[in-house]
């Protein structure tokens, strides 16, 4: 068959190709290697259905040369199709069109916001380009007609659900009531069917994705644009997205190309679920007509999906929709608006005095540490928000102080305010509503009047307490509502709904925190522009993601306070402001982490937060080894600070305390300490105490390894002075093969791997001798970090180490990233090869983020550097130091933090091994507790590093709100070293976003 058509398309188009087969339902489609598409329609197929859709594809690449469709190639003699016989003499209509380049939106991830915003601008470019065809095909009459979708009303009853059926019928109604709207309409042509297999998508790992395909205009009609728009949406809300958010994009596509009504804007929800009910009636008829095809039911399931279980508020969505385009959010909103700010001035003071003169408080996250747990706050510490700024007014009272509207803050710590199963899911900050605080019993005066909405108490912890929203109407007829939260709900006894409040009543009163859901006495003063989706349950608390809704739906109330909208309105730091001064002000080799840098201000445990609250899973940092803004160091910190800080030319028992902690984790005989402010001081001195010891220059370190950022550490750091720019390797050092048995010279299968690594040593040795520097020591991180988590086999140390003593040397062993409990099973990492080196080093988690580094040592060779000049670090084992290390090792053996460390990462590892047998991308998964990396490989075979997919992959968790980072000599290794205080739902959280985020790697690298 191929063949013929191979021949057909020579003859007549005179293109020269070979076909292959492609996917139809009736007609017969063939892929031409010249990049072509020849389409052989059904015996049968009616011209005027063709001439429609070539026309149309012309018109519109006519009308706009840089759409994404494919070409119509016309015939030799100049026409758009032809009539060609089959093998079988039967004759056919045929057309040529361009190869489309990409994959369908189906089978296409991520569908990223800024790729359905693409889609959006693509369908209205489309439909704009189309809005002059004129075709009397468009106007046939046929099932797929969304203005005769009322259709599917009379087969209902195959519907054998009955909840199905009753939703359908919901639906149906809805697009009844919608219709007088629709069918007034201006119409015009539109592609009608712009579904996940009609659009094509092209992107890669480095490109970001972009609409490259509108195909299939068989399904043409004449409609009206919201239509098209409504029947594009069905489709991109099926799946594991935000239906919200994935709506508001393309419709903000579509509106930056062709601005949309509110009229318009409010049809596309019951258009959208009549598109889906079309959609799941006319395949429950097809499955009727053929029950033996399972496919015809299996294509039901993502349209049922969302009909039952989407979380769309429904009562909302016309006016996100709306807000998203920057339209009134409901109709009349902007003679509300305008009302308001034409009486600014002339409204009762709502607190019984003016507020011009209010001093502001700050609770923000950048401005404020309450609460000390951003996932926990208790009543006693709700009772007290604020309470620094209270200011005694002289007379016995204290001052009404007020607190800003759109200020992020983390108060809001109850699980309602999480979007999400996770901590670090999105979660609702920021203030919608201005505070305004003063003493319990404070009278409230109505603005305005107004008429009671609702009037109730709210007893749940930290809710409003007491709670009033009263109802307006301005003289144009307009409604606006404003809510009193937080008060003494004494109204309820001669407060009901319906009744008039006047302007300037005194109807209720400031709660204490035994009335007003525990808070510190304040009224929360909100004002909103419609009830619809929220009635009586407003949330006082947007998502920043969100404001946009949420700034139109409840704009700033600050006009019914006679104050000016600045007045009392928050606004965070600008980060990209704080970027661009970064850059100016700082080397441009100080870099950043992320193509989109995160601003973080908080942190708590294992989570750190941005200027808007938005908190983020930090599965990266070791520093802070027992948690960011541990209570317990806090405390030490604060109460030496209160003491002194000095440093060890002077007596305090600190010191010794904390050498003695140190030494009690260390096997003999290290037993020597030395007190530095830095990972890279101490190994500038571990490199000074085995220079002393041995006599000898020379140094054996493994290649990439990392061990500080001072010259001297630079020189044993390949990982730096083999870097571009870097000032090359010295020689009196020698590198050796890190002993990597997944793609290093050795492998795991080898029994033998780790003395074939250890005698590479001896290589090294000898040129160092030869070179005559002898050998002063070898230095490592025992497991190598940087060089990309590598867990060398059991048995390498102990053998390195001995040809170094043998050779005289020192045996250093590096331990800021491994030691003090990471590894779970293991202290440190020396201690699961069996080896006791020489000298350790200690940095970074120590402190846990206070700057702090140790050298543990054995007398012998402290003696031996004892012999030299006097040796002080100013800082090094100052007071404050020295509380602070010995605080962070006592917490990990307070609460555990070695177990947690091999208990999460057993179940890390665990997950992790799950996601690699579902992607090849992962070709090791390697660690011990919570040291962790994850080598992704373009082939598993021959183990190519993909590194572009590991950039990706860091990059994409930190949109999904997870810090890691990547490693190794070809960064292409991920690592995982969090906090030790990670917990088993933010293990789950990582595991479940990178199962994501690796099915768009692999989609991306297909």
């Amino acid at each position: 068959m191929a063949k013929h058509w191979q021949d057909m398309l020579a003859q007549h188009w005179g293109i020269t190709a070979a076909l292959s087969g492609l996917d139809g339902e009736y007609d017969l489609n063939f892929k031409a290697d010249s990049g072509h598409v020849l389409k052989v329609m059904r015996p049968g197929c009616d011209n005027a259905f063709i001439d429609m859709q070539t026309g149309a594809i012309d018109a519109a690449r006519k009308a706009d040369a840089d759409l994404p469709l494919p070409d119509v190639i016309p015939t030799k003699s100049g026409a758009l199709f032809t009539e060609i016989a089959d093998e079988n003499g039967e004759m056919r209509l045929c057309w040529v069109l361009s190869l489309v380049a990409g994959r369908p939106w189906a089978d296409f991830r991520p569908h990223t916001d800024a790729l359905v915003c693409d889609l959006g601008a693509a369908n209205a470019r489309l439909t704009q380009a189309l809005s002059g065809f004129e075709h009397a095909e468009l106007h046939r009459d046929f099932k797929w007609d969304l203005m005769k979708g009322a259709w599917v009303k009379d087969d209902l009853q195959t519907i054998e659900n009955e909840n199905r059926r009753a939703l359908i019928s919901d639906i149906c109604k809805g697009f009844d009531a919608a219709f007088p709207t629709l069918q007034a309409l201006p119409k015009s042509a539109i592609h009608n069917d712009l579904n996940d297999y009609n659009i094509l998508v092209s992107g890669s790992l480095t490109d970001a994705p972009s609409i490259t395909g509108l195909i299939d205009f068989g399904d043409m009609c004449a409609g009206p644009r919201i239509v098209d728009l409504a029947i594009t949406a069905a489709y991109v809300v099926l799946g594991d997205v935000d239906a919200e958010k994935a709506l508001v994009a393309l419709v903000q596509g579509y509106h930056s190309v062709s601005p949309l009504t509110p009229q318009e804007i409010d049809l596309l929800w019951p258009l959208l679920k009549m598109r889906l009910a079309v959609s799941v009636v006319n395949s429950t008829l097809m499955a009727i007509e053929n029950p033996d095809d399972p496919y015809v039911t299996i294509s039901q399931a993502p349209a049922w999906s969302f009909l039952e279980n989407h979380a769309v508020n429904e009562g909302l969505i016309n006016a996100r929709l709306r807000a998203a385009c920057d339209l009134p959010v409901v109709d009349g909103a902007d003679r509300v608006m305008a009302w308001l700010n034409c009486e600014r001035g002339n409204f009762a003071p709502v607190m019984g005095e003016g507020l011009t003169d209010a001093p502001i408080g700050s609770l923000s996250v950048e401005a404020c540490t309450t609460p000390q747990n951003p996932f926990d706050m208790p009543i006693a510490e709700a009772a007290h928000v604020g309470c620094e700024y209270e200011e005694d007014d002289g007379k016995g009272s204290y001052k009404t102080w007020l607190g800003n509207y759109n200020e992020p803050r983390l108060v809001y710590t109850d699980h309602a305010f999480r979007k999400g199963p996770y901590k670090a899911s999105d979660r609702r900050t920021v203030h919608l509503a201005i505070d305004a605080f003063a003493p319990a019993g404070r009278k409230l005066l109505a603005p305005c009047d107004g008429e009671v909405f609702c009037a109730e108490y709210r007893a749940g912890h930290l809710d409003y307490g007491g709670v009033i929203i009263l109802k307006h109407e301005t003289p144009d007829g307009d409604n606006f509502y404003t809510l009193y939260g937080h008060l003494n709900p004494e109204f309820l006894e001669r407060l009901k709904v319906g009744d008039k409040v006047a302007k300037g009543d005194a109807f209720c009163e400031l709660g204490d925190p035994t009335q007003n859901g525990g808070w510190a006495p304040h009224v929360h003063f909100q004002l909103a522009l419609s009830t619809g989706g929220m009635g009586e349950d407003w949330p006082g608390v947007g998502d920043p993601d969100e404001m946009f809704l949420w700034e139109a739906l409840c704009p700033n109330p600050a006009m019914l306070m006679n104050l000016d909208d600045d007045y009392a309105r928050w606004e965070p730091t600008d980060k990209a402001e704080v970027q661009a001064d970064r850059e100016a002000y700082f080397g441009k080799n100080l870099k950043l982490s992320y193509s989109n840098p995160a601003m973080l201000v908080r942190g708590w445990k294992h989570h750190m937060f941005d200027e808007w609250g938005r908190p983020y899973l930090d599965a990266y940092n070791n520093v802070p080894h027992v948690g960011h803004a541990h209570p317990r160091i806090q405390a030490v910190a604060a109460d030496q600070l209160k003491r002194m800080n000095s440093n060890t030319r002077y007596l305090h028992p600190a010191q010794v305390a904390f050498a003695e902690k140190i030494r009690s984790k260390l096997p003999d005989p290290l037993n020597v300490c030395f007190f530095v402010n830095s990972g890279t001081e101490a190994n500038e001195l571990a490199l000074r105490l085995s220079r002393a010891a041995s006599g000898a220059k020379g140094m054996v370190t493994p290649n990439h390894g990392y061990h500080g950022n001072t010259t001297g550490a630079i020189d044993i750091s390949a990982y730096k002075f083999n870097a571009k720019g870097g000032v090359g390797q010295a020689d009196w050092v020698e590198l050796v093969e890190v002993a990597d048995d997944y793609k290093g010279s050795f492998k795991r299968d080898d029994p033998h791997a780790a003395q074939k690594y250890a005698d590479l040593v001896g290589l090294s040795i000898a040129s160092l001798q030869a070179k005559g520097h002898g050998v002063a020591g070898f230095i490592a991180e025992t497991f190598p970090s940087v060089g990309g988590q590598i867990i060398p086999p059991k048995g390498y140390l102990p053998a390195v180490y001995d040809k170094i003593r043998a050779a005289g040397g020192i045996c250093i062993a590096d331990e800021v990233q491994t030691g003090l409990g990471r590894l779970g099973d293991y202290y440190f990492a020396f201690e699961h090869q069996g080896a006791v080196p020489d000298i350790v080093v200690l940095g970074k988690p120590i402190g846990n983020g206070h700057p702090l580094g140790v050298v543990i040592t054995t007398r012998e060779i402290a003696d031996k550097f004892a012999e030299g000049p006097e040796y002080f670090s100013t800082f090094g084992g100052s007071t404050l130091s020295c509380r602070m290390g010995k605080e962070v090792l006592d917490i990990v053996d307070d609460e555990g933090l070695q177990e947690n460390s091999r208990i999460r990462g057993a179940e890390l590892r665990s997950g992790l091994k799950t996601l690699m047998a579902k992607y090849d991308v992962i070709g090791d998964i390697r660690g011990m507790g919570l040291f962790i990396g994850v080598e992704l490989v373009t082939d598993r075979a021959t183990k190519e590093p993909a590194t572009d997919a590991a950039s990706y992959v860091i990059n994409r968790l930190r949109e999904h709100r997870i810090l890691t980072g990547r490693e190794g000599p070809h960064d292409n290794i991920l690592k995982i070293r969090p906090p030790l205080t990670i917990d088993a739902e933010d293990i789950d959280m990582l595991i479940g976003v990178m199962d994501k985020v690796m099915k768009e790697v692999t989609c991306l690298m297909g």
